[in-house]
């Protein structure tokens, strides 16, 4: 049995990635292909409940290094009950964020550095990295106005504009880091666009052969 294809989605707040990725696993679904969405910080249950932590808003004192580790925790949980099982039996797996997210936000929006977050993540996924990432793409300035009308900001969405703005800045890092594996998908269009290009891009991706 060949293993399934892991993509993931990136991308800052207001990009997004779940409106699209969760849209592009229900199309993949229709069309026939053996497909799981899942998600980070969370996608089961002891990650969940780790996600909770990290995303509370009243847990202010939080230090930069503790929020790193908890997200690797977190991810470390999802990888060996959900992800690996999944692609193992030849389901493709699509995630809304995984280990590039910690790069952006930890190593780049708090300054803790890439190869430093990277290292705390390469403990915890074991060589695991996707197949290929649609990141998509919109300013830290727009992304934040999107975000401004949900009725529940999370602690990194309440950040302000400089944290967003690094995160974004981190990103563009890992994109030349990366480059054989991230695929740019403008994000600032209507979702339907974007939707339907992220699809096509994807459905390529699972008819290549392994």
């Amino acid at each position: 049995m060949k293993r399934g294809k892991f993509i993931t989605f990136e991308g800052p707040d207001g990009s997004g990635k779940t409106t699209v990725s969760t849209a592009v696993t229900e199309l993949l679904e229709k069309a026939g292909y053996p497909v799981r969405y899942t998600r980070e910080p969370g996608g089961s249950t002891i990650a969940e409940e780790i996600r909770d932590v990290i995303l509370d808003p009243a847990n202010t004192a939080m230090d930069a290094r503790t929020e790193a580790l908890l997200y690797a925790a977190s991810r470390r949980q999802h990888l060996v009950e959900v992800i690996l099982p999944a692609l193992q039996n030849g389901t493709h797996v699509i995630s809304d964020r995984f280990v590039d997210s910690s790069l952006a936000y930890q190593g780049c929006g708090r300054h803790l550095g890439i190869d430093e977050v990277f290292s705390i993540n390469r403990f915890a996924i074991d060589e695991w990295m996707p197949d290929k990432t649609i990141y998509l793409d919109i300013d830290a300035a727009t992304g934040l106005q999107r975000i401004k009308g949900r009725s529940f900001l999370d602690r990194l969405d309440q950040e302000g504009l400089s944290f967003h703005q690094d995160v974004w800045n981190g990103y563009q890092q890992i994109i030349r880091k990366y480059a054989d594996r991230m695929i740019i998908v403008d994000a600032s269009r209507p979702a339907e666009e974007v939707i339907a290009e992220a699809f096509h891009i994807v459905k390529g991706l699972l008819d290549e052969e392994n």
